[in-house]
Parts: C-alpha cells; sequence; structure tokens
C-alpha cells in the first residue's frame, strides 16, 4: 500500500476514534476544561497524531494509549462526582475576590490577577464599578462571577409584591419556510389556525424565516425580506393596559390580605371593585 494511502487511511481511523471516545468524555471535555482534562485533551491529540502519520508496524499502539487516557480520564470524572475532595483538588475551587463590598487583595494575589484585569472581567457583566458589587467570586473555570448589591440590582415583580404569571418558552412553529407539527402541537394550535394566521398578514409560508408562538398566543413572524408582523407588536397599549391593570388588582388583593384593621381592608377592597368595574367597562 501506498504510504500517503496509508496516511489517509489513519487519518480517518484516528478520526473516527477521536469522535467516539469525546463522545465518551462528555460535553464537559469541550465546554469547561479542567487542568487534567486539559492535559488529556494535549495528550490525546499527539497520540492522534502519531497513528496518522507513524508509519511503522506498531502504530496500533496508539490506538491503545488514546483508549487508557480516555478510561483514566473517564475515571476521574466520575471520582470527582463522588469525592468532593478529589473534585477540589484536581478541578479547583472558586476563590471569593469580593465580599461585603471589600476587595479581597490576598486573593487576587493568589490568583494572579490585576485589578485591572478583574475590571475587565466585570465589565463583561455589565458591572463598570466595584462599589456597586456586594459579593465576586473567581470559580475553578476563570469566570468572574458577581452579585451587585440590593440597591443597584435591577427591580422586579417579586420586589414590588406582584404575583407574575408563569411564563413559557416560545414555540418556533415555522423555520426556513417549513412548518414544525411538533412545536405547533405542543403550542396547542393546528395548521389550520396557522393558515389563517399566515392568512391574516397576507403571508406565504415559503417566504417565513422564522414564526414563532408566545406565551399569550400571539404569532411572531419574521419573513426572509426582513419583515416583521404584526408591525404593531412594539406598540399593543390595549394589552399592555391589560397587564397593568391585573398587576393593579392583585397588588390590591395583597394589601387586603395583610391589612392591620377591617377599616383598611374595606378601602383597599373597596378601590379593588372600582379597578374591576372600570375594567370591565372599557376594556
Amino acid at each position: 500500500m501506498p504510504d500517503w494511502l496509508e496516511v489517509i487511511l489513519r487519518t480517518l481511523v484516528a478520526i473516527v476514534v477521536l469522535f467516539f471516545m469525546t463522545k465518551i468524555l462528555g460535553k464537559r471535555q469541550l465546554s469547561q476544561l479542567s487542568l487534567f482534562e486539559y492535559i488529556t485533551g494535549i495528550s490525546i491529540g499527539n497520540l492522534a497524531a502519531y497513528v496518522s502519520l507513524d508509519l511503522d508496524n506498531l502504530w496500533f499502539l496508539g490506538l491503545v494509549s488514546i483508549a487508557v487516557w480516555v478510561a483514566v480520564s473517564a475515571s476521574m470524572e466520575f471520582w470527582t462526582i463522588k469525592n468532593r475532595r478529589v473534585k477540589n483538588f484536581v478541578d479547583g475551587k472558586g476563590t471569593v475576590l469580593i465580599k461585603d463590598g471589600q476587595l479581597i487583595r490576598e486573593n487576587l494575589k493568589k490568583e494572579k490577577l490585576t485589578v485591572d484585569e478583574l475590571l475587565s472581567q466585570l465589565r463583561q457583566k455589565d458591572v463598570f464599578a466595584i462599589a456597586d458589587v456586594e459579593f465576586a467570586v473567581m470559580e475553578s473555570s476563570g469566570v468572574i462571577n458577581a452579585m451587585l448589591k440590593k440597591e443597584h440590582q435591577p427591580l422586579t415583580g417579586d420586589m414590588l409584591g406582584w404575583k407574575m404569571s408563569s411564563e413559557q418558552p416560545p414555540q418556533t412553529v415555522i423555520m426556513d419556510g417549513i412548518m414544525l407539527d411538533g412545536p405547533l402541537g405542543i403550542a396547542g394550535y393546528s395548521k389550520e389556525w396557522l393558515d389563517y394566521q399566515l392568512d391574516q398578514y397576507k403571508v406565504n409560508m415559503e417566504n417565513v424565516l422564522i414564526a414563532q408562538i408566545d406565551t399569550d398566543g400571539q404569532l411572531n413572524i419574521k419573513t426572509a425580506d426582513g419583515k416583521t408582523y404584526p408591525e404593531d407588536q412594539k406598540v399593543r397599549p390595549q394589552k399592555k393596559i391589560q397587564q397593568l391593570t391585573h398587576q393593579l388588582e392583585l397588588e390590591l388583593e395583597r394589601l387586603g390580605q395583610f391589612a392591620r384593621n377591617d377599616s383598611d381592608r374595606q378601602q383597599y377592597e373597596a378601590a379593588l371593585n372600582k379597578v374591576r368595574s372600570m375594567s370591565k367597562s372599557k376594556l
């Protein structure tokens, strides 16, 4: 067999073996490498090159070595799951860099991290002032995660005491002009309903780049020529008013339940009844 043909065959064999070995190691090998996994990746790559290019009669020993490396790495991952001390030794553990709003310089030196590098990492998290950070930690992967002080955190419905309705992920029902039966059924709609919606906007399914059904049952369409339907999606005042009115009703109910006396409770109930009557008559 010519040398060039043997190299091609060995390379194809190495690719197939590496593919299945990587599948055995799992996705974590690709997304978050520990020090041991990094060494494993380099070694397996070198062994694969040996299998592909070394033309002696013992090339198959490279495959044996790859299998040993994969077995050791898989065993190490299993061991780190079962034993926390082994996990901390192999993968390392997080280092607190900011605690109670105070910068811990000793830990910065330990991680060989300068203040400029810390600021750069924080800016990637949309944090531009250390004074706004209550707690920050460098994970074993090297990523820095930060928790803002209470006064700098975004306002949420829970902070206001609102009872928010559950949010479901949108279902993609059309992609590249092809209808997806599975997501359409999960959303609870039929092909006839979808065809009717497309007819309302005078859009052909073949021209739809992507179409999704949101939590409220609204079909949002983006066409291949850059158009968006419904066109007034950003401005839907009636729906916005309904949402705000519903939130107000929930807040009045909550205040009525926790009222300190009957007089306050009656005032909240009267306001709630007034809001409900107005919403029924006007919306």
